[in-house]
Order: structure tokens, then C-alpha cells, then sequence
């Protein structure tokens, strides 16, 4: 078949790796110049199947509302906005704050990380792919016993579901990463994801890329997706600067961006874009004082990933509409809570500041699979933090439900359906 595929971030890639593998003629559009210059671009880094966990949970609203006026608050909610969708969003988000959702939604997402962990294996096997990946795994520390015992309750609930993980006393943390040791900062220990990986995204997404286009998929940079015209049950046309397009298939990828997409023919998305930060380091020279191992820091809600002599630090959630202009204080946020982490990683005052908009459910599970009541349209959105983590699962899965085939994981709740 002739597919389309809104968007040419990780998902939108990966997607149309997949599909052109199995025999169909893919074109890939974007607004953006080339793959991955967006969300994809400067991520946190981490492949992190060990942080699967919904951000809805119980104990979620009255954290919150402990963070409200924070300007070091982790997650940051613009409830004062006239912004309707945050508001429709946000109910559903507390309709998933339930012990029961809690694990119904841990255990979907576990499933496709796993799932997409092991395709990207396979792929870099396959391709031969280079994008200054590590696979020693990822380190979670704690420096809260509380906070620790609850990560260990955690790892006990995924290892029923595949995940497999250990937990290690603060001086097994410092001899897996000495640099740990350079802030002094007091832990109660941690638990390794040895299984786990790190890499650079936009590297990954730009090689995938040119693999794909050497063997047929067409890339449409620089083309802004206006809308979609339905006739009938099927999507008729792709309406863009470029003029109408038109395929068999339609695969929506576009991120954040897919809920407007999908408004133009009547259909509701509920993914809201929760603006994320990092910073990148060069670490060249710092030795010991850099880590290499990938750490999340369960404190501050930061990760830290090794990207050849560039160390990518990233965190915090502003979920406050679809504005790409940077909040300075998030931005200065990133760079102290790192620079009290790893004070010897770097020139600090040098590192490279970048936001982008996660595509965020409000169950933290991804929308796989065909849109209900359109026969040639599919959805392949709402990932949050973990699209790269689960981009290369998802990609097969959506390669493998427009194909026909049987998929290889169970898709059961991944769908629009389940809202």
C-alpha cells in the first residue's frame, strides 16, 4: 500500500522503518527540515523500561498540590490558563489516580518498553546503526530510605511482568558510578536496570532515517500539515503547504501535534503536550567526574545519560499548552540540580539549554493502533518521556496492525478505544 506518515520524530521513523520492511511505499511528513528536530532532538537519552511508572498514582494530586508555587517542582500544572484541554485532560489524569488504574497502566506500558527494547536490539544487530549508545544499564537512585522502599515494592510488582532489575545498597551505587561520589550527596541506595540502554535520539532518528530513504521512503521536510479530509469511513486527503496528498494508509505520528490533526475530521485525542528540559554537557577532560552509566535521580526527577564525551541531563514537566518559548527558570533548574550531582562533570555555564513538548496520555500509556470508525487511519501518539524508549515497538506494532499480520505483543489496552 501507499502510506503516509504524519511526522518524522523517533515514532514517526521508526514507523516508517517498519512499514517499508514490510513491502509498503512510505512517505514521511514534517514541518521541520529533516527527522528528529523536535522532541526527538535532545532528550533525556534514556532506552528506560525500569521507568514505566505512571505519573497518575494516588499519592499524584496531594504531591501537586505540594509543588503548587515550587519553582523547583518537578511537575508544574498551568491550571490558571483558560486552557480547556488541560482542564479535560486533567480529569481524566484524576480519574487514573487509583491503585487499580495504577497497575493496569504500569503494566501496559512495562509491555511495550520490553517489547520495543528488544526490537531495537534486533534493529542495531540487523543495521549496524551508531548513535553513541551504552547498554550497561540504568541506575535509579535514591536518597530517601521512604522513597527506596517504595522503588523496591515497585521492582517486585514488574518483575511479575518481565522486567527484570536489583537492588543495591549505596556503595554498590558508588562502585557502578565512582562519579556519584564527586557531590556527596547521601543515598539510600538503588536499583539497576542492567538490561536498560542509553543513546542519543536524534542520532538514532537521523540514521534510521537515512537507512530508510536509501531503500525507497521518501522524506517531506519542510511541509506543515494543515488538516485531514474525510469522506466517509476513510481519510480522503492529507491537506498540507504542498497541496493535497493522498494514500491508502494514514499514519498519524506527529506527537503533540496529533490531537489538532485529529480534531480536523472530528476525532478527540487525549494527549496533552507536557514541555520538557535538558541541558547538554561536554564532559571531555572531566574523567572520573562525569558518570557513564545512566542515572535517574528519583529525588529531583532528572536523568543523566553519557552520549559519547556529551553528558544530556533532563527533567521536570510543564504541562502549560503548546508554546516552544523556554522557561528560564526551568532551564537554570536543570543545570543546579546537575551541577550539585556531578560537580566535576563540566564548564556548566557552557552547556547547551533545549525544551521540547512530550506527548502525555493521561494514563501514561501510548494510543496504538487504528483510529475507531476510520478504516485507513492509524495512531502512533502519546508516548510522554518514554518515546524513546518505546519507539521501535511501536513502530513494528503499527507496521504489523496495517499490514494485516498478527502483532508479536498482546495490544490489548493500547488502543483509542480504551478512553
Amino acid at each position: 500500500m501507499d502510506v503516509l506518515v504524519l511526522g518524522a520524530g523517533l515514532i514517526g521513523t521508526t514507523s516508517a522503518h517498519f512499514l517499508a520492511r514490510a513491502g509498503h511505499d512510505v512517505t514521511v511528513i514534517d514541518r521541520q527540515p529533516g527527522p528528529g528536530l523536535e522532541t526527538s532532538f535532545a532528550n533525556g537519552g534514556q532506552i528506560s523500561a525500569c521507568h514505566t511508572q505512571p505519573w497518575a498514582h494516588p499519592e499524584t494530586p496531594v504531591m501537586a498540590l505540594r509543588w503548587l508555587g515550587r519553582a523547583d517542582a518537578p511537575l508544574v500544572f498551568g491550571w490558571a490558563r483558560w486552557d480547556p484541554a488541560l482542564w479535560v485532560w486533567g480529569l481524566r489524569f484524576l480519574a487514573n489516580c487509583t491503585l487499580s488504574a495504577y497497575d493496569r497502566n504500569m503494566e501496559r506500558a512495562v509491555r511495550v518498553a520490553l517489547y520495543s527494547r528488544s526490537v531495537l536490539k534486533e534493529l542495531r544487530a540487523e543495521t549496524g546503526l551508531r548513535y553513541d549508545e551504552r547498554t550497561r544499564g540504568i541506575l535509579k537512585i535514591y536518597r530517601d530510605q521512604g522513597d527506596f522502599d517504595k522503588g523496591l515494592r515497585a521492582m517486585e510488582k514488574t518483575a511479575a511482568w518481565g522486567l527484570r532489575q536489583s537492588a543495591c545498597p549505596a556503595a554498590r551505587c558508588l562502585e557502578l558510578e565512582p562519579a556519584l561520589a564527586t557531590g556527596g550527596v547521601r543515598l539510600a541506595g538503588g536499583i539497576l536496570a542492567a538490561e536498560d540502554e542509553s543513546g542519543d535520539a536524534h542520532l538514532f532518528t537521523q540514521g534510521l532515517a537515512a537507512l530508510s530513504a536509501a531503500k525507497g521512503v521518501r522524506f517531506l521536510g519542510e511541509t506543515t500539515i494543515t488538516g485531514l479530509r474525510l469522506e466517509g469511513r476513510r481519510v480522503a486527503e492529507v491537506l498540507t503547504s504542498r497541496g493535497p496528498l493522498r494514500a491508502d494508509t494514514i499514519v498519524l505520528a506527529a506527537g503533540s501535534f496529533s490531537p489538532g490533526l485529529a480534531r480536523t475530521i472530528g476525532l478527540r485525542l487525549p494527549v496533552y503536550p507536557a514541555k520538557g528540559y535538558s541541558i547538554t554537557l561536554d564532559v571531555k577532560g572531566a574523567g572520573q567526574g562525569a558518570p557513564t552509566l545512566s542515572i535517574t535521580d528519583e529525588a529531583s526527577k532528572m536523568v543523566y545519560s553519557r552520549l559519547g564525551q556529551r553528558l544530556r541531563a533532563a527533567g521536570t514537566a510543564e504541562l502549560a499548552g503548546w508554546s516552544l518559548t523556554p522557561n528560564p527558570a526551568r532551564a537554570a533548574l536543570i543545570r543546579r540540580e546537575a551541577a550539585r550531582l556531578f560537580p566535576q562533570a563540566g564548564d556548566y555555564a557552557g552547556a547547551r539549554d533545549w525544551c521540547g513538548l512530550r506527548p502525555t496520555t493521561p494514563d501514561s500509556v501510548p494510543i496504538i493502533g487504528k483510529a475507531p470508525g476510520i478504516d485507513n487511519l492509524y495512531l502512533n501518539t502519546g508516548h510522554g518521556t518514554l518515546g524513546w524508549t518505546m519507539a521501535c515497538g511501536s513502530g513494528k506494532l503499527i507496521a504489523d496492525l496495517v499490514s494485516g499480520r498478527a502483532t508479536d505483543i498482546d495490544t490489548t489496552g493500547l488502543g483509542l478505544d480504551r478512553f
